[in-house]
């Protein structure tokens, strides 16, 4: 004979065990999500507080240097928590002048809009020459490859405008001593210390670009 108590207390220990999977599987659930042209994985993982190694890594087949307007991602929830980053302290740009958030006071001569993206020192993005600028010398943050017909080789520049935490916040002094075939026109690729995964979730940016004096 069936005991109809203990079954019944089973029933109800099922059904509390399943109410209690419940969050767990939602916790773990992935998010669909269609990206807006302005986007770079570097972004999204703050968005969404997903790190950007595991972001990546739920997107295995999305170049992370070509992500446009209408892009199907997937963004993965189970990730462990992130700290917000504390704002930066923004430049304070005059029509002549920049001081820095580190209080450095620049001057400069011309701002353009620019295209950004990043470049690491890994042996895939520099070719047989190494991770070296176009004079020879080591590759070091503060180095900018640019199209020298728009930017002048040697020419000294402040950037401003990127979100991405390998670079110093509120801004970057740089030197354009490299240049690249893809890089024509109103482009810069700023040299990134760190990993090619890492760097390349810089993506693709809107920058400005102030010409120092």
């Amino acid at each position: 004979m069936y005991n109809w108590k203990k079954l019944s207390m089973r029933s109800a220990a099922l059904v509390l065990g399943t109410a209690l999977m419940l969050p767990a599987l939602t916790a773990n659930a992935a998010t669909p999500y269609t990206t807006k042209d302005t986007d770079t994985f570097w972004k999204l993982s703050r968005q969404f507080n997903v790190p950007v190694k595991k972001l990546m890594a739920a997107n295995p087949k999305v170049d992370p240097l070509n992500i446009y307007a209408g892009l199907k991602l997937v963004i993965p929830s189970n990730a462990a928590a992130m700290s917000k980053p504390a704002a930066a302290k923004e430049p304070t740009i005059t029509a002549q002048s920049i001081t820095t958030s580190s209080g450095q006071s620049l001057s400069f001569s011309k701002v353009m809009d620019i295209k950004a993206t990043a470049y690491s020192d890994s042996a895939e993005e520099n070719g047989k020459w190494g991770p070296v600028d176009y004079f020879g010398n080591p590759l070091k943050l503060g180095t900018i490859a640019v199209d020298p017909k728009v930017i002048p080789f040697g020419t000294k520049v402040f950037i401003t405008g990127y979100d991405f935490s390998g670079l110093p916040s509120g801004g970057l002094v740089a030197t354009a001593t490299d240049k690249g075939g893809a890089i024509k026109g109103n482009r810069i690729d700023i040299f990134v210390p760190g990993s090619r995964s890492f760097v390349s979730g810089f993506g693709y940016q809107s920058v400005k670009v102030y010409i120092l004096k």
